[in-house]
């Protein structure tokens, strides 16, 4: 503990000018003696520590030491790409891997380079979640992500629907969608997606799967996240839209189903375009058609229509 502890001192004075005691002592969560003393250990086994006395003073290293201790291991690595998502990490209990590894990358990098991580850090922030939501971490995220940093089976319970069923899993991956975690993983011989808050046990495994080489993660999420959107839309409505009803279709409804509604639509003498939309009700497709007001005229089916004949004469009782 006290070695790793040295480690990380001689590589945060490696990265900066100086630093405080106090400085010292918030980074590596110890009080100010410890330091002390550390310093102290590091002098003595021959790293060139220096202490400047007085109010600014600090630690420093000095006659340019560098240390070779900058080697990246396999998981620190590995959790240095997703460095832009610090929940993320946090999550998946990768968060001090993540932190030893831009420290690493930190004390290797040329004095002119140093400021690169905090300048990078304030010009991009990536906030996962939607609005409106309180992003909550699954409580058992951590061990399937271990599972599928180690390649590990799992033994998991599974909510489904009022039922629990037993599942075991080959974790190929981990996806982060509007903060919602998805686990894409191997069951028997086919690949399914599960949402991670859904899992009421999971158990780590001995056994190590090997992993299709031709998996790729991000294609099959593309692909299943389409499937999942098409699955959806499991209604057909029939609209009659002016020009600018059909210029602004695709932002209150689904883009795909939009775009491929107008593409097979027929227009009319009047210049409007009569599409048939796929929708996922009657109820989500009367709260999104609504916002488009006389510039789209629902035809069929025949509830929805007269839906929206109710609410046109309330309009125009409340509005004069």
């Amino acid at each position: 503990m006290r070695a790793a502890r040295l480690i990380k001192m001689v590589l945060l004075l490696q990265s900066r000018p100086s630093m405080t005691a106090a400085e010292l002592a918030e980074e590596l969560e110890v009080s100010e003696r410890t330091i002390t003393r550390d310093a102290l250990a590091l002098s003595e086994a021959g790293v060139p520590v220096y202490a400047d006395r007085g109010r600014a003073g600090g630690y420093r290293l000095v006659g340019g030491y560098r240390t070779r201790l900058t080697g990246l291991a396999r998981g620190e690595a590995e959790a240095l790409f997703l460095s832009g998502l610090p929940g993320a990490l946090r999550d998946m209990g990768l968060g001090d891997a993540a932190s030893a590894a831009r420290l690493k990358v930190s004390a290797a990098l040329l004095p002119s380079l140093r400021d690169a991580p905090e300048s990078a850090a304030q010009r991009f922030h990536l906030d996962a979640p939607g609005w409106y939501q309180e992003p909550r971490t699954p409580e058992l995220l951590a061990p399937i992500a271990e599972a599928v940093w180690d390649d590990r089976m799992i033994s998991a319970r599974y909510r489904r629907g009022d039922t629990e069923v037993d599942r075991e899993l080959a974790p190929y991956g981990l996806v982060l969608k509007a903060g919602v975690w998805y686990v894409c993983a191997l069951a028997g011989s086919s690949f399914r997606t599960y949402r991670v808050d859904r899992f009421t046990a999971v158990a780590l495994g001995e056994e190590r799967f090997v992993r299709d080489e031709d998996f790729d993660l991000p294609a099959f999420w593309e692909a299943r996240a389409a499937e999942f959107a098409r699955s959806l839309l499991r209604t057909e409505v029939v609209l009659r839209l002016s020009d600018a009803g059909a210029r602004r279709l695709p932002y209150v409804t689904d883009r795909a189903a939009a775009e491929e509604a107008l593409a097979s639509g027929t227009r009319d003498a009047q210049g409007r375009v009569t599409v048939t939309l796929g929708v996922e009700n009657e109820e989500v497709a009367y709260g999104q058609l609504l916002s488009l007001g006389a510039e789209a005229e629902v035809l069929a089916p025949d509830a929805l229509r007269a839906r929206f004949a109710e609410a046109a004469r309330g309009m125009a009782a409340l509005y004069g």
